[in-house]
């Protein structure tokens, strides 16, 4: 029986295009708006195809899960780092916002791993109801994080222009304002993630260190 090669199924074989995507739109998020733009988006576009894609073929992996996930914060976190550049009066903001993302992720990420969950997104209904709603709603989830990268796209965007004006507003400024809520939610989420991850591996060690006990006991 031929074994299968996980690196080439299909929802990774998109993964990389979204990194490939991602790299284009870094080399030139400082200087040309509209490529970096572009690049940037479709990227996050295909983070619904990639899904899709392990959901249709019945390719879903761990090593897919992660890789979605780096690719997700590592996209993010770069474009914070060029708006930290464009807005050094803010720069602790950013600087918070990206160590909440990846902090809280991770842990999120790692705990769930331990727990032998096949997927980061799996919420047991043991756990906490705003993240059970958070992680099973796809109109919930897709609004937070279109929201949220919203938000600082506009950011970005304004630094090179106003965009489009609507009723001698900026559209890009717009966007911001409005998705700002949407940013701000999405952190206080992500440290509730952390917290919960947070007890979730304290239960772990609980039984880890129980086994440990029962085995010297016997």
């Amino acid at each position: 029986m031929t074994s299968e090669n996980i690196f080439l199924f299909y929802p990774n074989l998109i993964g990389y295009a979204r990194i490939i995507l991602a790299l284009i739109s870094f080399y030139y998020m400082p200087s040309n708006y509209m490529v970096a733009c572009w690049c940037y988006i479709i990227s996050g576009l295909l983070d619904a195809f990639d899904g899709y894609a392990a959901r249709y073929f019945n390719q879903s992996t761990k090593f897919g899960a992660i890789l979605d996930q780096l690719t997700d914060r590592c996209g993010t976190m770069c474009l914070m780092v060029t708006l930290s550049n464009f807005y050094p009066e803010y720069m602790f903001l950013f600087q918070l916002s990206m160590t909440i993302d990846i902090a809280c992720h991770w842990i999120h990420l790692h705990s769930s791993l331990l727990q032998g969950k096949t997927s980061h997104k799996f919420i047991d209904m043991a756990e906490n109801p705003i993240m059970r709603l958070y992680y099973t709603s796809r109109p919930v989830l897709f609004f937070m994080c279109a929201g949220n990268e919203a938000f600082y796209a506009a950011l970005y965007l304004l630094h090179f222009t106003e965009g489009p004006l609507l009723a001698g507003i900026s559209l890009f400024r717009i966007i911001c304002y409005l998705s700002a809520p949407v940013a701000i939610l999405k952190a206080l989420l992500a440290l509730l993630q952390g917290f919960i991850a947070c007890k979730n591996l304290a239960i772990v060690d609980v039984k880890e260190r129980e086994v440990i006990r029962n085995a010297k006991g016997q």
